[in-house]
């Protein structure tokens, strides 16, 4: 365009254009710095990038990257407030709502999430993912019964949604419905019958209905499957040690403790995997003290 007006004898492009137009290619160039950064794994420089261009321009798309940014970077309450703004910009996007609810869960704000949850209600209540987000924040604040009504309306909605059947299995579990919880594991195992999770309730499961024997090898699958598995030897060397098997408890504490050493402080302040304390009378300690296998 300026070579015309040189051409044709037009009026030259004036200072504030030319800042304009300096700021406006600034911006593009932070803005997808920052998405290519972001895409590559480097969150911090994505924010960085992502700062410097809505300094220059309130983007609402930049916000958004900028939100994802802080959560790879574990960043979790400025991810929330850029959340925020989006949701007052776009009141009725319920997608960001349900965003604000899940980095809520992260910050285990589960005030916060249940209000984002009943805003996303408001604009569509037969979203079956707002009542399952809804069921997490009912959860977290001890409410276990609103959280089941919760979860079996995602049901009702969605008949095959796999993480509220689990949610719920474990809800009615820690409930002591062992029936019903074992109804939405039935379910799970039919669909699901390899997942980890799934198989660790079952389990549970298992154990409460008084079949040890049974929850060993089911333990022993989640093993073989993921020998890396903590709660698996946590709940086997508690089966294990309700059967008598002192021996195999303790080998399972073994494990937990080299595969997450901070559960030491749970069976004593000062014992360490490679220490000289007698693992079998902390081991029987840790169980009659802390139940940290959680047994009932």
């Amino acid at each position: 365009m300026g070579f015309f007006k040189s051409l044709f004898g037009g009026a030259s492009e004036s200072p504030e254009d030319k800042k304009k137009e300096e700021e406006s290619k600034n911006f593009d160039v932070l803005k997808y710095d920052g998405v290519r950064a972001l895409n590559q794994g480097q969150a911090a420089y994505a924010v960085r990038c992502f700062q410097h261009a809505l300094e220059l321009r309130d983007d609402l798309e930049t916000r958004d990257y900028l939100s994802l940014a802080y959560v790879r970077m574990g960043d979790l309450l400025p991810a929330y407030e850029q959340l925020q703004k989006l949701a007052e910009a776009q009141p009725d996007n319920q997608q960001i709502l349900l965003r604000m609810a899940e980095v809520a869960y992260m910050m285990e704000d589960y005030g916060a999430l249940s209000s984002a949850c009943e805003k996303a209600l408001l604009i569509d209540g037969e979203n079956p993912m707002v009542h399952y987000l809804y069921a997490r924040g009912c959860a977290g604040q001890g409410d276990d019964v609103n959280a089941i009504a919760m979860l079996t309306k995602a049901l009702t909605l969605k008949d095959d949604y796999a993480e509220a059947y689990l949610m719920r299995g474990e809800t009615l579990l820690r409930m002591g419905d062992v029936a019903g919880a074992d109804d939405d594991v039935k379910w799970l195992v039919e669909h699901l019958a390899e997942n980890e999770d799934v198989l660790l309730l079952k389990a549970r499961v298992e154990e409460a209905k008084g079949n040890r024997d049974e929850a060993v090898l089911i333990y022993n699958k989640v093993i073989e499957l993921n020998p890396f598995n903590v709660a698996a030897f946590r709940g086997r060397g508690a089966v294990k040690l309700a059967l008598g098997d002192k021996q195999g408890a303790e080998e399972d504490m073994r494990m937990v403790l080299e595969l997450n050493p901070h559960e030491a402080d749970g069976v004593n302040g000062q014992y360490t995997a490679e220490g000289t304390e007698d693992i079998a009378q902390k081991v029987q300690e840790a169980y009659r003290n802390n139940n940290p296998f959680g047994l009932g």
